[in-house]
């Protein structure tokens, strides 16, 4: 599934810098003056308070607000960003009502899950966009077949302490995919509670000579941030990612203790962290 969170900010967004638009206004009209009227008001742009440099800040943070409103209303249109009612109408023109409950982050993973499964029925998007619309209480899907057979198996975890989802949510994911209006002919379908694999993570970080202490404060959430956005099933906890994720600015270098080696995550399992010990090892340029 496209991971939305790692498209670049579309170039149709526009940079907003008063400070830097009152700079280019500014210059602007030193040569506008010089150009039309052969008067050097080069000196009074500069002085604060001067009616002349009020009037170019002013004009400055008025197109820096114009330009914001803009921004705002392209990404209200743009499935990565658009949010609220603004998400509910864009899901409204790919078929998808957002559930009850359903935090935005969810329901624009639905809105891409319906239209890559909407190609075809009996893709692994189309069981996972089905499981997924039952109730908000899906936080994640997997579709694996159990041999080179129809057998297929779908694998959920729910929002709940722990990810694992109750019986009654079970049935309703079965009751879903398995109904003829989903289930494609030749498939046998079954609904399994998927498992977490817990990891423990052990790291010894040094920071650069002027990185503030606050920067190794913030590493575990950084960690436990990434793995949300990044991990579900069948998601391996490599110690490269790992260094990867806590190698910020700011960081000299980081030396894993914990885990000795590649965590390899089945397909059927999610993995979540532990407890994350990071020890602060002093500073290192």
């Amino acid at each position: 599934m496209v991971d939305l969170t790692t498209l670049p900010t579309p170039q149709m967004l526009q940079s907003i810098d008063a400070e830097a638009m009152i700079t280019t206004m500014a210059t602007a009209f030193v040569a506008w003056a010089q150009d039309n009227y052969g008067v050097d008001v080069t000196g009074i742009v500069s002085l604060e308070g001067e009616p002349i440099a009020v009037q170019i800040e002013f004009q400055a943070y008025q197109r820096a607000a114009l330009y914001a409103s803009f921004n705002d209303v392209l990404k209200s249109n743009l499935l990565a960003f658009s949010a609220g009612a603004d998400l509910d109408a864009l899901a409204a023109d790919h078929g998808v009502t957002r559930l009850t409950g359903e935090t935005d982050a969810q329901l624009r993973s639905r809105i891409v899950l319906a239209d890559q499964g909407s190609s075809t029925a009996g893709s692994e998007e189309w069981y996972a966009y089905q499981a997924r619309s039952v109730s908000s209480e899906v936080d994640a899907v997997a579709v694996y077949r159990t041999g080179s057979g129809p057998e297929i198996e779908v694998a959920i975890l729910s929002t709940a302490e722990g990810g694992v989802p109750s019986s009654a949510l079970l049935a309703q994911v079965s009751a879903k995919v398995t109904s003829n209006a989903v289930r494609c002919v030749n498939d046998i379908v079954s609904v399994v509670s998927g498992t977490k694999t817990t990891v423990d993570v052990v790291v010894d970080v040094w920071l650069l000579p002027d990185t503030p202490v606050a920067v190794f404060d913030g590493l575990e959430a950084v960690l436990r941030a990434a793995l949300d956005s990044e991990g579900g099933f069948g998601f391996d906890i490599n110690r490269a990612w790992l260094i990867a994720k806590l190698m910020v600015s700011g960081v000299s270098k980081v030396s894993i203790t914990a885990p000795a080696a590649d965590v390899v995550v089945d397909s059927n399992s999610a993995a979540t962290f532990g407890t994350i010990t990071l020890a602060y090892k002093g500073r290192s340029k």
